[in-house]
């Protein structure tokens, strides 16, 4: 697995483009969010119809076309630096097939950041535009607007990867052992949704796994792991990150089914890892070189995710 291209990092004054590919996203946590990027120097610009709501579907952030066209309006202007969704939920997928990738390629690289539903674009955008993006809090999202410890590790991923350049988590090892390869990874149940689309990867050979979810009972992320492996997308795999399990079963009952699918697998696995949907959840960039060391709880990126 290849690293990708790193976009370039921002600075004061960079313009960022928010966007809502997925659910629908609430006015005051909108403004919340564009008020604390505004206070980090930069100028946001909310999408035309980031605070639409679908007309039939309620769960959905206005209709497909229109989300398809604020992110893609984002993406081309050459004006904007780079691109944050303003929250998941579900919707990226519906959007996905609508987007013009060629154009979108031919903008050039910029910044993208979101987690959970976005997961989907993250796959897209590494297939398509074969490009890092970040794993990180979203504009109006409640970890975003709540947490300073959030904040400020996607503040310095964004102003100064450098400083960020290791992931230090309070993770624990489920399997020991170091690991190097790529990171990729996300939302679990949307990896194992993606299978068999035009934009996901055919397997995670060569990579350092990011996983996470949220809301699922123990015997669907069973399935979901399952479904990976029996698809050969985990053939390879060099490492796995666990990050966060909110409103799944108690981790003491989720934890012997992790190490049941994942520990034949034969690499290192890390706990607890700390990204994903948690409080002061860490930014983890996707697509980037790195070596794991589950014993220390560490995620080192070979070279700073922004250039």
């Amino acid at each position: 697995m290849k690293q990708l291209e790193r976009p370039t990092r921002l600075a004061p004054g960079a313009r960022v483009a928010v966007v809502a590919p997925s659910g629908p996203v609430p006015a005051e946590r909108l403004r919340a969010g564009l008020d604390l990027l505004r206070g980090w120097g930069l100028d946001p610009v909310a999408a035309a119809h980031v605070l639409d709501r679908h007309g039939q579907f309620g769960y959905l952030a206005g209709t497909d076309a229109d989300r398809a066209e604020d992110l893609q309006r984002a993406w081309c202007d050459p004006s904007v630096d780079a691109v944050l969704c303003a929250r998941g939920g579900y919707g990226a997928q519906r959007m996905a097939d609508l987007l013009d990738w060629e154009a979108m390629r031919a903008a050039g690289p910029k910044v993208f950041v979101g987690f959970s539903d976005i997961t989907a674009l993250h796959e897209a955008f590494a297939t398509r535009l074969g490009l890092v993006t970040l794993h990180g809090p979203m504009a109006a999202g409640i970890d975003f607007i709540g947490s300073g410890r959030a904040r400020d590790h996607l503040h310095a991923t964004l102003f100064t990867p450098e400083q960020v350049q290791r992931i230090s988590t309070d993770g624990k090892p489920l399997v020991p052992g170091r690991a190097r390869g790529t990171t990729l990874g996300g939302c679990l149940s949307l990896l194992a949704a993606d299978l068999g689309t035009p934009h996901a990867r055919r397997s995670a050979a060569g990579g350092l796994l990011c996983l996470e979810d949220t809301g699922e009972e123990t015997y669907r992320l069973d399935r979901y792991l399952t479904q990976l492996l029996r698809a050969g997308w985990l053939d390879e795999v060099r490492g796995v990150l666990l990050g966060s399990w909110q409103d799944c079963d108690p981790y003491d009952s989720l934890r012997p089914m992790l190490a049941d699918r994942l520990a034949p697998l034969g690499v290192p696995v890390l706990e607890g890892a700390g990204f994903g949907h948690c409080p002061d959840a860490l930014t983890v960039p996707f697509g980037m070189a790195a070596e794991l060391d589950a014993d220390a709880g560490t995620l080192t990126l070979e070279e700073p995710a922004l250039r």
